[in-house]
């Protein structure tokens, strides 16, 4: 029997209305808006995108900046609903997209833990069980007390992540998460992915370095202006894509 795709994305388009004029204040935008004054401009993030990820890939999505990398892990991860296509994702996801998402900023890292443990579909007994591994994976030990709002981007990235990967999710999205903190969590992070995709896990990577997605990835999703431009195997896209950043 054929193995089904974990990820089937089909004919996915993500359209956003972007205001023509800018408006001095909320009010009189909505003063325009109520006369039919607001003129938008249609912009699309992503245009007639169709690939499949099967189980085990770990999917590296690559572009530059506004290629609509992120807005598709926002789709998949069920955040945004696509303008038109579908998403069709067989597993449970553990999205690690936007840093701090599911936590209180002036909350401890104690309280923070069981909260974004409960955003994840966590109980709090379960949190309980696995709060000693979370907190020694994060090496925030020392400042567990601490309201987040006092942490660096770094220790919130440690912190997100522990919590994230403690149990092993059939699919783990990580959108720059490793770009943060120092090279010592970043390898760590890498073997704590890799662990998962020995347990079965489906990893989608999005990442500035190219590097690593050439050291990490297997497959590689290629967008350029919201078009999926290459889709495959790694190697060949990533040599590609390195000739395209020297033109």
């Amino acid at each position: 029997m054929e193995q089904q795709p974990i990820i089937s994305i089909q004919n996915v388009s993500m359209r956003f209305n972007l205001a023509k004029e800018k408006h001095e204040s909320l009010k009189e935008y909505f003063i325009a808006l109520a006369h039919g004054g607001v003129r938008f401009d249609e912009f699309y993030a992503l245009k007639d995108v169709s690939f499949d990820i099967m189980p085990g890939d770990f999917y590296g999505l690559i572009g530059l900046n506004g290629s609509g990398k992120s807005t598709l892990l926002k789709i998949i991860s069920g955040v945004y609903k696509p303008s038109q296509g579908k998403v069709t994702v067989r597993g449970t996801i553990a999205p690690l997209i936007e840093l701090g998402a599911g936590f209180d900023m002036d909350l401890t890292a104690r309280e923070n833990i069981y909260l974004n443990g409960a955003v994840l579909g966590y109980t709090p007994k379960y949190i309980r069980s696995k709060f000693d591994e979370i907190v020694d994976f994060s090496e925030l030990q020392d400042f567990l007390d601490v309201p987040l709002k006092n942490y660096s981007s770094g220790m919130v990235a440690r912190l997100a992540f522990a919590v994230a990967t403690i149990t092993k999710p059939d699919i783990l999205i990580a959108d720059e998460i490793l770009s943060v903190g120092d090279f010592l969590f970043q390898q760590k992070c890498e073997k704590r992915m890799a662990e998962l995709m020995g347990g079965g896990t489906t990893v989608i990577l999005v990442s500035h370095s190219i590097e690593q997605i050439e050291r990490m990835c297997n497959k590689a999703a290629w967008l350029d202006h919201g078009v999926l431009r290459r889709n495959g195997d790694a190697g060949p896209i990533t040599a590609e894509y390195r000739k395209f950043q020297k033109t």
